[in-house]
């Protein structure tokens, strides 16, 4: 079955609004999120796996994929569903050598150059972006935008129709829609999620406003 990006919720411990992280991680599930990913940039590998666990027997009774960003090692340690990996990580080809066949693998893309390249056969989803200006996310490149997401759109549609992709960075429930209308299926969020006083509430808002715009575009 192709991977739900619909409402893909990235919890981060340095960017969770005070929230604990792994109730962050409850509460955007029992809000709609369709996958869950824990970002951590900082972490010592062993407090690392901890949250990770953590994380990972909290959302089981969602029944949703968990995923680690970056770090194949941690995703075998806590027994995750996958990984997401960027353009400087380990290489999807080794990440799904390490992973098995029935792990979840994600790819970051940013440029049509990327998207051409991707070794589309051993990836399960991309994310693209950043699309809009983001303060969860150390990037000093400039925000690719609506027009630079429909241009990888089209190579990655053209070259695997129906794997799933999302837009990433600076996504809220007021612009959702426009990145559904660029291409994508889903949206990657950080801020508009650990940022609301309430993230369920939050997280219900984000994915009623996708399935609508998804609804519009006759791709629900």
């Amino acid at each position: 079955m192709p991977v739900d990006v619909r409402l893909y919720a990235l919890i981060d411990p340095e960017h969770a609004g005070g929230h604990d992280v792994v109730e962050l991680a409850r509460l955007v599930a029992g809000g709609g999120a369709t996958l869950v990913q824990l970002r951590d940039k900082s972490s010592a590998s062993r407090s690392m796996v901890e949250r990770a666990r953590a994380l990972e027997t909290a959302l089981k009774p969602f029944a949703i994929p968990f995923l680690i960003n970056d770090r194949v090692d941690v995703a075998l340690a806590c027994n995750a569903d996958g990984v997401h990996v960027g353009q400087e990580d380990m290489a999807v080809e080794d990440a799904r050598r390490l992973l098995g066949d029935a792990a979840i693998i994600g790819l970051s893309l940013r440029t049509p150059a990327q998207a051409e390249a991707a070794p589309i056969e051993c990836i399960d989803y991309v994310g693209v972006g950043g699309i809009f200006a983001t303060a969860s996310k150390e990037n000093p490149k400039t925000p690719i935008g609506l027009a630079g997401l429909s241009r990888v759109v089209e190579i990655v549609r053209r070259r695997a129709p129906k794997l799933p992709i999302c837009g990433i960075a600076g996504i809220t429930a007021e612009n959702a829609a426009q990145v559904i209308a660029a291409g994508a299926d889903g949206v990657a969020v950080i801020s508009a999620l650990a940022g609301a006083r309430e993230p369920q509430v939050a997280a219900g808002g984000l994915r009623s406003a996708v399935d609508i715009a998804l609804q519009r575009e006759g791709r629900a």
